[in-house]
C-alpha cells in the first residue's frame, strides 16, 4: 500500500495556486494505480463546444463515491473504471514516471500583451483545445486592452485543464487564477471521440512513486489511458489513440 498523506512543508506551490488541505493527496504507485486520499469529489466532465464547434465549457456527468483511500486506474485497461481492478499486472503496464519535477514555469514561454500576458508550457498540453475558443489565446492576448478580448483570454486560460496556460496581469505581475476547490474530474471529449485525463483541481498534492512531491498546482491533468510519454501527466495521447473509458454518463449537469 502506498504511503499515507503527510505534511508537505517543503512542497513547491506554483504561482497563482494554493495547496489543498493535507488530507488530500494522490500517490503514484510503481506501474500501478493512483492512490487517492481525502475523498475529493470525482465527477465526469464533458468538454462542450460552442456554436462554432470550439471547446468552451464543461458539463458534469456521473459522480463516483471514493473509498478512503481509493485506487484509480492509470493503465487504461481496468474493466471497473475509473477504479483499478489489477489489470496493470495482467498487461505488464509500464507506468514509469518521465515528467520533470521542475516547476511548470521553468519550461514556459511568455506571450506579452498590453494588459495581460500568458505563460505557456506545451509539454503539459492535454489536447482539450480551449485555447482556440474565440480565437487563438496567443493572438488574443496581443489585444488584451480590449475588455471583451481580455475576458476571452481569461476564460480560455482557466478552462485549460492541465494548467499549461496561465494568465498574468502585466501591471502588477500577479497571476490571474480563479482558485478551485479540491476536486477530481474524468474528462470526456466527445468531439475527439476519446476519453481524456484525470483532472486534478484545487492544489491537491501529487506524490511520485519515489516519494517526491510534484509542484502543487491549481490545475493538473494526469494520464489515465496509459499512453502518455510524460507520465504521470497527460500529453494528449488519448486523442490520437481514440482511447475510450467505456463509462456510461450523459453531459446533463451545469456548465462550468
Amino acid at each position: 500500500m502506498a504511503n499515507p498523506p503527510s505534511a508537505d512543508n517543503d512542497a513547491v506551490v506554483s504561482p497563482g495556486s494554493q495547496a489543498a488541505p493535507a488530507r488530500y493527496r494522490i500517490v503514484i504507485t510503481t506501474n500501478g494505480p493512483f492512490i487517492v486520499h481525502g475523498q475529493p469529489p470525482l465527477v465526469q466532465q464533458f468538454i462542450t463546444p460552442d456554436s462554432s464547434g470550439h471547446s468552451w465549457t464543461y458539463r458534469t456527468g456521473q459522480r463516483f463515491e471514493l473509498d478512503e483511500p481509493a485506487a484509480l486506474c492509470r493503465c487504461g485497461h481496468s474493466q471497473h473504471k475509473p477504479f483499478c481492478d489489477g489489470s496493470h499486472k495482467r498487461v505488464g503496464f509500464d507506468g514509469t514516471e518521465t515528467a520533470s519535477l521542475q516547476p511548470i514555469l521553468d519550461g514556459a514561454k511568455v506571450f506579452d500583451g498590453p494588459t495581460l500576458r500568458v505563460s505557456d508550457n506545451p509539454d503539459y498540453c492535454a489536447n482539450s483545445r480551449f485555447c482556440d475558443g474565440h480565437g487563438s489565446v496567443w493572438k488574443l492576448v496581443l489585444r488584451s486592452d480590449d475588455p471583451q478580448t481580455a475576458e476571452y483570454v481569461l476564460h480560455e486560460t482557466h478552462h485549460c485543464p492541465s494548467g499549461r496556460l496561465l494568465a498574468w496581469d502585466v501591471a502588477s505581475g500577479v497571476p490571474l487564477e480563479a482558485l478551485d476547490a479540491p476536486e477530481l474530474g474524468l474528462i470526456e471529449d466527445p468531439p475527439s471521440q476519446s476519453s481524456g485525463p484525470l483532472w486534478v483541481r484545487g492544489g491537491i498534492a501529487i506524490q511520485s512513486a519515489d516519494g517526491s512531491i510534484y509542484e502543487i498546482r491549481n490545475r493538473v491533468t494526469l494520464c489515465r489511458c496509459g499512453h502518455s510519454q510524460n507520465k504521470p501527466f497527460c500529453d494528449g495521447s488519448h486523442a490520437s489513440a481514440q482511447w475510450q473509458d467505456g463509462l456510461p454518463g450523459v453531459a446533463d449537469g451545469p456548465e462550468a
